[in-house]
């Protein structure tokens, strides 16, 4: 009798110790569903108050790289346009005081804070290079890291890449590079990925992006659907990338997957034309076939999608700014990099709203995505 006791005793503490801890699992996720409802419900807030300018002004990331102060011309191109981010280069990080003011100066001049990114890969894409009165670690090029073979080794530089972004307020790299380099003859890319493997490089790339965000710091994931099969370098021209889906598929594409899987949350796409997928020489970056059919369906990609630089002769050459915006904007894209003149892209891309060339239901949902992932980063208040 004892021993029967006994054990009903314990049966009753296990059943009791079931219910309480489900019990308790069950007030966690609805406290989380609560916050996540009342977050949606303050973005939804905030988005309907931006007026029609604002919100195009949050779709533009761009550029500045005639000083490294907050000049009269910058303060009103900020204050007028509301860009949703600030890309920097060397030109703008010349002194580690001067530097950090000047971050500062931009985002205190912004209603709408920023995010504030930067090119930083390592090896020969590292913009502090030549910066005074800081002193920091250099990162070796990615493909020294590749060739270790050790994810552990990745994670750690993304680390060290966002402990010194810290130190200038910086809050987005545009990075990690994702392209399997397949052409060794391709000085574009280079050593600026982490091999020829595409595992390898599926990898290596999510490992870096952890250490990046893990640390507070967006990765930025690019340069879809792949740059390393093509020496042509898309500053000057159009690369062309003859493979057919299902060969990106089985090459290029792995890393993005593997990207997408890990949760990406910002991925960048190359001026890359893929003629046996489109049919025609688009980029890819204006592309609603690559976009939308292929990163956004096929893929199951829900994240942010950012243009390569819209400066490039890859696109300047080609097309005209109306169209450029026009195009990159119907095939998905939610933010675009560095266009040429921030002032009028949002004139234009007003004025194909008003023609209806453009619904503001993209625009809409395109700065949703922008202030939900400011606000996951505590960018927002």
């Amino acid at each position: 009798m004892k021993l029967i006791r006994n054990i009903t005793i314990i049966m009753c503490f296990f059943i009791s110790s079931f219910f309480l801890i489900n019990n308790l699992n069950t007030k966690e996720n609805e406290k989380k569903e609560t916050y996540s409802t009342i977050q949606e419900d303050e973005i939804k807030e905030m988005l309907n108050n931006l007026t029609l300018e604002e919100k195009i002004g949050q779709m533009l990331f761009i550029n500045y790289q005639k000083s490294d102060k907050l000049t009269n011309d910058l303060k009103d191109l900020i204050t007028t346009i509301h860009p949703g981010g600030f890309i920097l280069f060397k030109e703008n990080l010349k002194d580690y005081t001067t530097a950090q003011n000047f971050i500062n100066n931009l985002q205190n001049s912004s209603s709408i804070p920023m995010f504030i990114g930067i090119d930083e890969e390592g090896g020969r894409v590292d913009r502090l290079t030549n910066i005074k009165n800081y002193t920091y670690s250099k990162i070796p090029p990615m493909l020294e890291i590749g060739n270790t073979k050790d994810e552990n080794n990745a994670y750690k530089t993304g680390v060290t890449i966002s402990q010194i972004l810290q130190d200038f307020n910086i809050n987005l790299d545009f990075a990690p590079v994702t392209d399997v380099l397949y052409d060794p003859n391709n000085t574009v890319i280079g050593n600026r990925s982490f091999g020829d493997d595409p595992y390898l490089v599926a990898r290596m790339s999510t490992a870096l992006a952890k250490g990046l965000s893990d640390n507070n710091i967006i990765p930025v994931y690019k340069h879809f659907p792949g740059h390393g099969n093509t020496t042509t370098d898309s500053h000057y021209e159009l690369p062309i990338i003859t493979k057919t889906k299902d060969e990106l598929l089985k090459s290029d594409l792995i890393p993005f997957v593997n990207a997408i899987d890990n949760n990406a949350e910002i991925i960048m796409v190359g001026h890359l034309a893929l003629p046996n997928i489109t049919k025609d020489y688009t980029p890819a970056s204006l592309s609603n076939i690559i976009i939308t059919d292929i990163l956004k369906n096929e893929l199951g990609y829900q994240g942010i999608i950012i243009t390569d630089a819209l400066n490039m002769q890859a696109i300047t050459k080609n097309y005209q700014e109306k169209e450029t915006y026009e195009l990159a904007i119907n095939a998905g894209v939610d933010i675009l990099l560095m266009p040429n003149n921030p002032k009028q892209a949002i004139s234009l891309i007003k004025e194909s709203i008003n023609e209806g060339t453009i619904t503001e239901e993209n625009i809409d949902n395109s700065v949703y995505k922008i202030l939900k992932l400011k606000k996951k980063y505590n960018i927002l208040p």
